[in-house]
């Protein structure tokens, strides 16, 4: 019996790894769905760094401003096995989630290509890529929802053209 991921069935034989940090879930159902709908490996990036409750959300926002390096969990995955990585963060105070940071800096030099994706309430996308960028490479192609997108599961279409 012959299986065929999703990627070999559309004819191009990139392999895609979706590493991601989530703080509260919004970002990590994106992830899922992009994975899901590539047939892509999934890394969870983790931290020691509490960012849960409020506390939490004034810690992030505040180490996102600091550009702030955390302590990453393992690593399941080696970026530099893949083609394509695409890598998501939601956006703290208009820049990227210090975890994700933290693990791009973490695996310089093992990127080929790469796809950014960011999850926020409304804004702050343009600034979020424009420091990823800037750690990481130039991106293939963005993905900009915002939470109600996620929530309501209305991003069909985008998600379609960015995993084009």
């Amino acid at each position: 019996m012959l299986i065929l991921t999703v990627s070999e069935v559309k004819g191009d034989n990139m392999k895609s790894l979706i590493a991601y940090y989530s703080r509260t879930d919004i970002t990590r159902k994106l992830a899922e769905n992009i994975a899901e709908t590539l047939g892509a490996d999934i890394e969870e990036i983790t931290t020691t760094e509490k960012y849960t409750g409020k506390i939490g959300y004034a810690r992030a926002g505040k180490h996102a401003i600091s550009e702030k390096i955390v302590e990453t969990g393992e690593q399941k995955h080696d970026p530099a096995d893949y083609d394509v990585v695409y890598l998501g963060t939601p956006v703290w105070a208009g820049k990227s989630s210090n975890p994700l940071i933290s693990y791009i800096k973490n695996n310089e030099g093992k990127f080929r290509e790469v796809r950014f994706f960011a999850t926020a309430g409304s804004s702050g996308f343009d600034s979020t890529f424009k420091q990823l960028e800037d750690y990481a490479k130039t991106p293939q192609k963005t993905l900009a929802l915002t939470t109600k997108e996620v929530k309501k599961g209305t991003y069909k279409d985008k998600l379609d053209e960015f995993v084009k």
